[in-house]
């Protein structure tokens, strides 16, 4: 049985509408990283950091998955009903819930979820779609504690014993959307590279790209579904 490992980054859900952190035009260049995705830019001004959160949290429902999302969830589904011979993982720097919606299920949000809120007194992770401030009371404990349930700049990101056994034991590693800049998911790769066959599917040339066996550039949109396809073809 094949074990396949699939990671994406902010490109896959771009032509969502959603906008990435590192472009030209992307989240950095309208706020300052500081601020929004550090646990110090909370501490300074926590309903700044909310108020970031909150508007995210508002655009999501005006976006929608796309075939890059649809053609995951597609091939995951393929793992279930033995159209192919084969388990997947898939792992997202994402904290839009794009992924969920296309129907993936076996999804590990390493960097946190924007439609989650986590309760820093009782350690409650709690489905939230709605504004939150400083002064919104945790629904667990009561406590006005609460904070976006969002992996930030200097913290360890989730699931990371799952998807570092998932590298270790796969047999076919996908990057798609990614820059290969943030670690530790830039590093993942280095982890499948000597056991695994490596592709990148990407709009252009990532930092990584020399460390994959291939790299296909073009649009999420066109290049993910063909290679689902291509995978169900040779089953």
């Amino acid at each position: 049985m094949q074990k396949i490992v699939v990671l994406t980054g902010a490109g896959i859900s771009q032509e969502s509408g959603l906008d990435t952190f590192r472009d030209a035009n992307g989240i950095w260049a309208k706020y300052s990283m500081e601020e929004v995705c550090t646990p110090e830019g909370f501490r300074r001004n926590p309903q700044k950091l909310h108020e970031f959160y909150n508007n995210l949290r508002r655009d999501l429902p005006n976006v929608q998955p796309n075939a890059a999302h649809f053609a995951l969830a597609d091939l995951e589904q393929a793992t279930r009903d033995g159209r192919i011979d084969a388990e997947m993982v898939l792992v997202t720097q994402n904290i839009d819930d794009l992924h969920k919606r296309a129907g993936s299920k076996n999804l590990y949000a390493m960097h946190g979820e924007l439609l989650k809120i986590w309760c820093t007194a009782c350690d409650a992770r709690i489905e939230w779609h709605k504004d939150c401030t400083t002064e919104t009371p945790c629904p667990k404990c009561g406590k006005t504690a609460l904070r976006p349930d969002i992996v930030w700049f200097g913290e360890m990101p989730y699931h990371m014993n799952a998807i570092e056994k998932a590298l270790l034991e796969c047999d076919l590693f996908i990057s798609i959307g990614t820059s290969g800049v943030v670690y530790p998911a830039a590093g993942f790769v280095r982890l499948a590279a000597d056991h695994a066959r490596t592709i990148e599917l990407n709009l252009e040339s990532s930092a990584g790209t020399s460390l994959f066996n291939e790299s296909r550039l073009g649009p999420a949109t066109k290049l993910v579904p063909e290679f689902v396809q291509s995978l169900l073809n040779s089953k």
